[in-house]
């Protein structure tokens, strides 16, 4: 297939992806107001290696919204269906903050090769501000940081709650609400944290608990932010190298 968008309906949703290059599978999971963009950088050091599956989750870039408010697990079995119908076998699946979410429900219910969680929330919230809004705040406040910050809100999209839709404000208030820990504990696959120092939206702490509470988990700490997996993207592309 070649490196172009398509689109699959599933229940009546609308779900843009992308599948390219050879190899074992890779499914890569985007943050909350986010989309494909923000994991094309991952995807295009992979796929010479690797068929790279990477999805607009409904509600954002160009999938369609979800007809009701969505929970996690609505989002875990829309992946479940897309993985069975575009053949995708036992991924190595990588889910970055909302994404990894959504990846930790998938993963403890449907085969899977190796798990990669970016800055992924696992416990309930303790505050009702939106990620992406904590997130572009924390950006600011560190030295150098005020490009990457500009560039983030080129691919956040909506950029925070009160620009969303009824229904997509719902399904956040769903979705910050939910303890997926019961669900880590069960994924018996390795799992590797990847962490930002400064991460202030999903601080290093949570990475810590995380990987006491899962079964095969390995914590890696670099500089950086909520974003360290594209502020350090050759590092990150050769530890994915050595680990999938």
């Amino acid at each position: 297939m070649g490196d172009k968008c398509m689109k699959i309906k599933i229940d009546n949703v609308e779900v843009n992806y992308i599948q390219y290059g050879e190899g074992s599978d890779v499914l890569l999971l985007h943050g909350w107001g986010q989309n494909i963009q923000m994991m094309r950088p991952l995807g295009d050091n992979l796929c010479s290696n690797h068929r790279i599956t990477i999805i607009d989750f409904p509600g954002f870039g160009e999938s369609s919204e979800p007809p009701v408010a969505w929970s996690v697990r609505n989002y875990a079995v829309l992946v479940e269906k897309l993985v069975e119908k575009l053949n995708i076998k036992k991924p190595t699946v990588i889910g970055h903050s909302f994404g990894g979410r959504v990846a930790i429900y998938f993963s403890a219910d449907n085969p899977i090769d190796k798990l990669v969680l970016f800055g992924s929330p696992c416990m309930k919230e303790k505050e009702e501000l939106t990620l992406s809004v904590r997130i572009l705040k924390k950006i600011k406040k560190l030295p150098g940081m005020d490009k990457f910050g500009d560039f983030m809100k080129q691919y956040i999209g909506s950029p925070d709650y009160r620009a969303a839709s009824p229904i997509m404000r719902q399904t956040l208030v769903n979705v910050v609400n939910e303890d997926l820990a019961s669900f880590a504990r069960r994924i018996e696959e390795p799992t590797l944290l990847i962490w930002g120092e400064h991460d202030e939206a999903v601080p290093v702490e949570e990475a810590r608990e995380l990987e006491k509470i899962m079964i095969d988990a390995a914590l890696i700490v670099l500089p950086g932010t909520h974003y360290a997996y594209l502020e350090n993207l050759g590092q990150v592309i050769n530890i994915l190298n050595s680990f999938i």
